[in-house]
């Protein structure tokens, strides 16, 4: 079962996102201030995080930063801060999704599955994935090649999580669009080749006799695997 964690400090609406949310088969947990939700989540792996901008402690961007610098675990942000600047510096700053308040909460939890469907962290029953000499990791979200850590954007990561997830099958730029860009995605489908030519220049060394991200013209991209382990 998928795992969400509430920061909310009213307790009211945090009650109401979590009867809801277990109502569409998430187990919850809940955190009221910014500490709590730290400890939690150093504690605990969670797939998703619902989190308020205004809390008594810490304010929503600083824990933003602090998940963004340890996990790329989806983080949809809450708040009654309707001005377009604070969507656009919740996303900047690593925010999977932006939901204003007042909200119907039938909303929060469609935008939670439409995130989760396209988060990295729920590609795989599975830890973790070698093929041949690239090793990625689903739990700690993490890419190793001849044993070396390979860092990656956040995008570029969960880019590279979903194709392999898939392997050997062919994707449009509009299907990868919508699967990690997220369908409200306002820019160009070019933003999909220029991940995978990052992706490309970060794997150079990951041996073609064993795989590669393949261009079929006109067809879109593949996570082609020629041998795994």
């Amino acid at each position: 079962m998928q795992k969400i964690l509430i920061v909310e400090d009213e307790q009211t609406i945090s009650r109401i996102l979590s009867v809801y949310l277990k109502k569409s088969g998430y187990s919850i947990e809940q955190a009221f201030t910014g500490q709590e939700a730290f400890d939690k989540f150093d504690e605990q792996i969670f797939q998703l995080v619902l989190l308020d901008v205004m809390l008594p402690d810490y304010d929503g961007w600083h824990i933003l930063k602090e998940i963004r610098a340890k996990s790329a675990t989806p983080v949809i942000m809450l708040t009654a801060l309707s001005d377009v600047q604070y969507r656009l510096s919740g996303l900047k700053g690593g925010a999977d999704d932006y939901i204003s308040k007042p909200f119907v909460a039938d909303e929060v939890v469609a935008r939670v599955q439409a995130v989760l469907r396209r988060s990295v962290g729920t590609l795989n029953s599975e830890d973790s994935q070698y093929f041949g000499n690239l090793k990625l990791d689903f739990k700690s979200h993490t890419v190793t090649l001849n044993g070396v850590s390979v860092e990656l954007t956040r995008r570029d990561l969960s880019l590279l999580f979903f194709l392999a997830q898939h392997p050997n099958q062919t994707f449009t730029r509009d299907q990868l669009i919508d699967q990690v860009w997220g369908i409200d995605y306002e820019g160009s489908d070019r933003a999909v080749d220029l991940s995978v030519k990052r992706l490309r220049r970060a794997l150079e060394n990951w041996n073609t006799d064993e795989g590669e991200i393949k261009t079929l013209r006109g067809l879109g991209y593949q996570f082609c695997v020629y041998t795994t382990s």
